[in-house]
Order: structure tokens, then sequence, then C-alpha cells
């Protein structure tokens, strides 16, 4: 396969080998429109809970993670002493679509200093480029193959570029980017030119107090499919999932994108995940289910599987929970 060198790296012009599923063709597309299968009821769009936007971040303490959700796959996260974005999207809208339902759960100005920032992939529900010109440019940008370019044009100093299943570390914590069922195109004629993929972000286990490693998965966009299940026996146990629950009408396209609140509950039994958190519903108007569907279908399916309900992290935009890491005490010499 042919490859290009970027920023000290070869990777190859495509990616579509990397496919688990076929992506819908210009003939799906039309019968899309045609259909009108992207128009939800918007009629209990303000029903969409939304935390209030005075209440400040909480700080991690020690042994502490805490997971703020901005809406959409936007996660302010603190963990192992740093603060990490999960594909920040601040802008009121993106290309394409109406404007967002809610705003972002957390002012910008309200941030505490950024030390690192994770990508899943290029569409531009999940890279907005007015948010990523607000940060500074030295902020560690962890960014899937092929993509290093967009981030080096910009100014970015510091851009990690990663395969699946390779790892980069930051202070006491591992980032390893992991498959997912998706693809990437940003243009017309850039589809699958960089990769796709999910974090697992890894704190370091704390001997001194008998404290574990402390894990969390940022899936970014996915489909259902058995790269989760292979995250979980490689990477796990994982602490908290945060699983995209939207997007997923009508299902007859959907499918091979994204998973339905049902499979993303499975996924996370997959991964391993004693808790998961709810995302990628609530901000844009992506496909047909109404947007207060995504929610009450995964707290459905969060009961049917029988779960404790207290692990279902179904935030309000602008919410933050904390997760305190088990202790136990340390052998004696």
């Amino acid at each position: 396969m042919l490859s290009r060198k970027r920023g000290g790296r070869s990777w190859p012009t495509s990616f579509a080998d990397r496919l688990t599923h076929p992506v819908p063709g210009s003939r799906a597309v039309r019968r899309l429109i045609t259909e009108g299968g992207m128009r939800p009821d918007l009629s209990r769009v303000d029903q969409i809970p939304v935390h209030s936007p005075a209440d400040p971040l909480p700080p991690a303490g020690a042994g502490e993670l805490v997971a703020t959700w901005v809406g959409h796959a936007s996660f302010v996260v603190q963990i192992g002493g740093l603060v990490v974005l999960t594909d920040p999207v601040w802008s009121r809208r993106i290309p394409g679509v109406r404007p967002r339902f809610t705003p972002p759960g957390l002012p910008w100005e309200a941030l505490p200093p950024v030390d690192a920032v994770v990508i899943s992939h290029n569409h531009f529900d999940h890279l907005d480029a007015p948010t990523i010109r607000r940060l500074p440019r030295h902020v560690l940008m962890l960014v899937p193959g092929g993509l290093g370019w967009w981030f080096r044009r910009l100014g970015f100093t510091a851009v990690t570029e990663l395969d699946w299943w390779e790892t980069a570390r930051l202070g006491a914590v591992e980032f390893r980017f992991v498959p997912v069922h998706h693809w990437s195109r940003r243009t017309l004629f850039d589809g699958c030119r960089s990769l796709w993929g999910g974090w697992m972000l890894e704190a370091d286990a704390d001997p001194a107090v008998g404290a574990p490693p402390q894990r969390l998965f940022f899936a970014g966009d996915s489909a259902y499919g058995p790269y989760f299940a292979e995250i979980g026996n490689r990477c796990g146990p994982v602490d908290l999932a945060l699983m995209p629950v939207g997007a997923y009408l009508p299902r007859w396209f959907m499918k091979p994108l994204h998973m339905n609140p049902a499979e993303a509950v499975r996924a996370c039994g997959d991964l391993g995940a004693k808790r998961m958190a709810t995302m990628h519903w609530g901000a844009f108007a992506l496909s047909a289910e109404a947007p207060l569907e995504p929610l009450e279908q995964a707290r459905k399916a969060w009961q049917a599987s029988g779960r404790p309900i207290e692990d279902l992290w179904d935030l309000a935009v602008g919410e933050s929970r904390v997760l305190r890491r088990a202790v136990t005490a340390p052998a004696a010499d």
C-alpha cells in the first residue's frame, strides 16, 4: 500500500482496509434524504436535562477521577493529576446540521488549564476547528494516525499520532488508542484517509496506599462489534466507559455507523466496564430519533441488564461525577 510521510512517520494513503462495516454509499444517502430519515421529532427538546452552568468544576482529589459532560462527545476528564478533553466541541453549530439543542455544559472560560486532548476521528461533530483553535499551542494533542498534519498546520507543537493499540504517556497517565467500528471523512474526497478509534486512559497504580490502576474508556463513535470484547480482554477491567448512545435511527442506515442504546450497554459489558456514562446525544440533530429517546432507551436497557442503577451515569449536560479509587491496605513488610 502506498504511504505518505508527515511529521516524521509514514502512514497509509487509506485506512479503508480497517473498515469492519460497509459505509453507506450515495444510493443509501439518496434514499435517506427522500424518506426524510433525518427529521427527528423536536417537541421535547426543551426537556433535555441541563445542569446549572453556575456550578464550578469540581477539582479531583488524590486518587479521584472526575468526568464532566460538556455535551455530545465532549468531556472534561480529570484523571491522574491531568485535565483531559475528549473530542472538544464548544461551537454553537457544526457544518451540515442545525444549531445545537443545548449550550456547552461548561463555559470555555471556566476550563482549568488543559494538559491533553484526545481525538477519536475527524467528523465535524468530533473535531471542531473553532474549538481547537482556542487551545494553547503547547497542549498535547493525541490523535489518530494520518491526522497529525491537521493540528501541526494550526501551530500545535506537541502532536502524537497513534495506530491502534499504541500508547503514549503524560505524567501518571497512559493513553492507548484502540480500534472501534467506525470510519473517517471530512470532505467529499478524503474518506478513510485518517484512522479512527477510541481511547483507554489508565492512571498508574499507587502501591503505597494499595490503590489499583484507574481506567477510563472513551469510545468516540462506533457501531457494535467484537472490538469491545478484545479491548476488555487486553486492557480491562474498566472503571468507567464513556459510550455513545445516540444517532442510531433509521436503523437500516445507521447500524454500520452507530450503536443504539441497547448495543452500548452490551458493549459496556463486553469491555468489562463497571460503569457507563452516556454521550453522543442531546446536542446535535444527526439522525431520526427524538432527542430524549437515547437517554430513555439507555435507562431501559441498563435496567434490563440487571446492573446497579447507580452505575449508569446518565449525566445532564454540564453535570460532573466523581469516582474514588478503591484502596486496600498495603501488605506489611
